[in-house]
């Protein structure tokens, strides 16, 4: 009788505290989702009633608002291996705030219970997107009634930001990174794209850039399992549909999240991660639901086996040691794929009320199940060897700090010195014709080298590749990269020539040179016979004579980071 009624006092005291912390979302009426100052209250009063709970700030939004994070933690060992969440990256989709301030309540009041795990999630990432809030800039989503903006208080997409670092936001997310240190990560959004009839869908971290047995494990083994959870309960799971405007019958591929995406970022550290997609025309409160069943599963998978994850993490690192090779640029594999079971809507066209032209549109009373094939394979198409150290001159303050932000460790020169390094030239590029995300971003970059005796100066830094942040440094200083910082424009003065010259004067000069220097004089008729173009052009042949005597500066596209092989 005893144990009955401590049964029944537990489950009242359960239901009464469900009921006393409803989040706003729960009030409502399914397709209600939480203010900003609503959010904010709920975890401070969290915070307050359960010492489980606690809230921290890191950094701020563009707009000057501090960002929060909410933990839960009931062991005492404040060491103990964390999962970090991020939600509100576009507050447009919102379904991670509301999923886990019901999480994080349920957790605070035992309904859930979770061992040798520390539960961290960003509040919410942009601030002044939720604030900006309306009901028509997500024109192909199914609810909220109500939600915020993708772009943020300077317009920037903020999932295009985590190697640029253009907003605070982004600064503020590498300190939270950098400080917890997580062993898994996930990110919620919702889709764009075609119509099926999953609920949920997702990015897993590509598993050839997380590389070798930690990749595999969480391609065939760790993402499996917490997707199992899902289905169990009615949740149909696949990988994010990567097309737009079309049917997915051909196929598609998987995702390359490169370091630009916040998982892209997180596995430069060695870190899984989960990009939580989902489906935008889906009920909202079936997405909520969905979003919080992952979040649990996943959570419950890595405390069960955060050992082995750490194992593989400290093992992955080991891996890209000097001189070994290192892939900056992939493909998909077109030849390899996987087929999959893939539960659709047939899709055809029909004349279109608006223009009368032939448009899309998916059959909702004519679903299938059919195999697809499912691109998940990618190969390198570009390698560097790791070399033992870079040298950054003092200079280039503006990569110091995001190294130091990103816990690199840095060693300063202590005297003038002459070392024998490799250092690049940048040969050709192609460059956007349009801004993207406030950046004509580079690509195709193609670089020389050259090797010899360099000569730095005191206070010049050397940054060892053999730490933690190894994968940091080469996707960011390899000007190859996708994502590296001379792509993003770090570098653009080094494209420009500083010094020219008068034509009228430098006929003269050039004219000397060529009568007393042989070897120009010859490579410069080689020239003329070889280029007829070039042999018409006057200016042309001037501009030649300059670039190849000792008054053109030779420092344009030479790269400033420097290489220890």
């Amino acid at each position: 009788m005893k144990f009955l009624t401590a049964v029944f006092l537990l489950s009242s005291t359960l239901i009464f505290s469900q009921m006393k912390y409803q989040t706003p979302y729960e009030k409502g009426n399914g397709n209600q989702t939480t203010t900003y100052a609503e959010m904010v209250k709920y975890y401070d009063d969290l915070a307050k009633e359960f010492k489980t709970i606690s809230t921290e700030s890191f950094g701020t939004d563009d707009n000057g608002e501090p960002i929060k994070v909410v933990i839960f933690n009931n062991s005492k060992d404040k060491n103990v291996p964390t999962i970090l969440i991020n939600n509100g990256i576009h507050p447009g989709e919102p379904d991670g705030i509301d999923a886990t301030m019901m999480m994080m309540r349920d957790f605070a009041t035992g309904k859930l219970s979770v061992k040798n795990l520390k539960i961290v999630a960003v509040e919410a990432y942009n601030i002044s997107g939720m604030l900006r809030r309306g009901s028509h800039s997500r024109a192909n989503q199914n609810g909220p009634e109500e939600y915020g903006f993708r772009g943020n208080a300077r317009n920037y997409d903020l999932n295009r930001d985590f190697i640029k670092n253009d907003t605070e936001n982004a600064k503020a997310f590498q300190q939270i990174f950098q400080h917890f240190k997580p062993i898994y990560f996930i990110d919620n959004h919702v889709s764009n794209g075609a119509d099926y009839q999953y609920l949920f869908t997702y990015i897993s971290t590509n598993k050839e850039r997380l590389g070798g047995k930690i990749g595999n494990y969480f391609n065939q083994k760790m993402q499996p399992e917490i997707l199992q959870t899902l289905e169990k309960q009615g949740i149909l799971t696949t990988p994010y549909v990567n097309i737009h405007g079309d049917s997915p019958d051909e196929g598609f591929p998987a995702f390359m999240d490169s370091p630009r995406y916040a998982t892209g970022y997180t596995t430069l550290f060695n870190t899984m991660g989960t990009v939580a997609e989902t489906h935008m025309l889906k009920p909202y409160k079936d997405r909520v639901r969905a979003t919080y069943e992952y979040m649990l599963s996943s959570i419950n998978y890595t405390a069960k086996n955060a050992r082995e994850i750490q194992k593989l993490m400290a093992e992955s690192l080991a891996d890209y040691q000097p001189k070994k090779k290192y892939p900056i640029q992939w493909k998909v594999d077109s030849t390899k794929f996987q087929m999959i079971d893939f539960k659709g809507f047939e899709a055809g066209k029909k004349p279109s009320e608006v223009s009368g032209k032939p448009r899309l549109f998916y059959d909702r009373n004519k679903p299938f199940n059919r195999k697809v094939k499912f691109y998940n394979q990618y190969i390198p198409t570009k390698e560097i060897s790791i070399p033992t150290f870079y040298v950054i001159p003092k200079s280039e303050q503006k990569v110091l700090d995001y190294l130091k932000r990103n816990n690199i460790v840095i060693k300063e020169i202590k005297q003038d010195s002459t070392i024998f390094s490799q250092q690049y030239r940048i040969a050709d590029y192609k460059t956007v014709k349009s801004p993207y995300e406030g950046h004509y971003l580079h690509y195709d970059t193609q670089v020389k080298s050259e090797t010899k005796n360099f000569k730095f100066r005191k206070g010049d830094f050397l940054v060892s590749t053999k730490q933690y942040g190894v994968k940091y440094l080469l996707e960011t200083l390899e000007p190859e990269a996708t994502d590296s910082f001379f792509n993003w424009n770090f570098f653009d003065g080094i494209l420009g020539q500083k010094e020219y010259f008068s034509d009228y004067v430098f006929e003269d000069t050039a004219a000397d040179l060529l009568k007393n220097n042989q070897v120009l004089r010859t490579a410069f008729e080689f020239e003329k016979i070889a280029n007829p173009d070039f042999a018409k052009d006057g200016n042309a042949q001037l501009e030649w004579v300059y670039k190849h005597s000792d008054y053109y500066e030779g420092s344009v596209g030479l790269y400033p980071i420097y290489r220890i092989l």
